[in-house]
């Protein structure tokens, strides 16, 4: 039930309608120190990245933010510190996905076709690289077993790649919500039960359902709205009105 969920939600992120303030190609331009920090101290910049988008209030952290079956079941309650640092040391790819989700579903940010593309590229060559791992265990064919060996290791530099940039991207977005680029307003802390990542209610619909012509007709006979106020003897002054019976003969 609950991955039945978590499966509409990024569903529905497509139909946001906010764009991230950089895209993935874009993030080494945008801010490189940050993004050579994030390459050779991923873990350390996931914690840093995962306090921010929480408002550095810890009260407020859930384990990979609620998005996995074992969310709130790890004793996050009691030392969300710790928690933090196990989950991005040990589940580092998680780490940075739940932040990236967490930010999506608080602006409404939707992922752009060629963030998908990088992304979808980086998983399906981790793919292929186990599935030629795999044969070559099978075969032991040293052929296949180098071929592995590259395949894995630029799966690995992919994999880096990606996540410092797309951890560079989520600092960039924070930036801009603090107001670092300038004086923009800054945005109110959310509320508590709004960190919850998969009840969080549809963004409205842009714009307005067309508003029915005044100038048509009503059963009373008059249009509406009246131009001169109600017709006289409407609506009536009280109730009953004279001459009303409950019991009619």
């Amino acid at each position: 039930m609950a991955s039945q969920a978590s499966l509409e939600k990024m569903q529905l992120r497509q139909n946001y309608r906010n764009v991230w303030h950089t895209d993935l190609m874009s993030t080494i331009k945008a801010d490189f120190p940050y993004c050579c920090l994030a390459l050779w101290c991923g873990p350390c910049v996931s914690y840093m990245l995962r306090k921010r988008a929480l408002y550095n209030d810890m009260s407020r952290y859930v384990c990979c933010a609620g998005y996995l079956p074992c969310s709130g079941k790890c004793g996050e309650s009691k030392c969300p510190e710790l928690c933090l640092c196990t989950e991005v040391f040990c589940c580092f790819g998680n780490s940075v996905a739940s932040t990236r989700f967490l930010l999506q579903d608080e602006f409404n940010i939707q992922t752009t076709q060629c963030d998908n593309c990088i992304i979808g590229f980086m998983f399906c060559l981790q793919q292929v690289a186990c599935i030629f791992s795999c044969i070559a265990m099978i075969v032991g064919s040293e052929e296949i077993q180098d071929a592995a060996q590259i395949l894995n290791c630029l799966a690995d530099f992919v994999y880096c790649t990606v996540c410092a940039c797309m951890q560079t991207q989520h600092k960039v977005e924070m930036d801009k919500r603090d107001g670092k680029f300038g004086p923009q307003p800054v945005m109110a802390v959310p509320q508590v039960q709004q960190m919850s990542r998969i009840d969080q209610p549809t963004p409205p619909v842009v714009g307005y359902m067309p508003q029915p012509s005044y100038s048509q007709p009503s059963p009373h006979g008059f249009a509406y709205p009246p131009s001169q106020g109600y017709p006289a003897g409407y609506p009536p002054t009280a109730y009953p009105q004279p001459g009303y019976s409950a019991n009619p003969k």
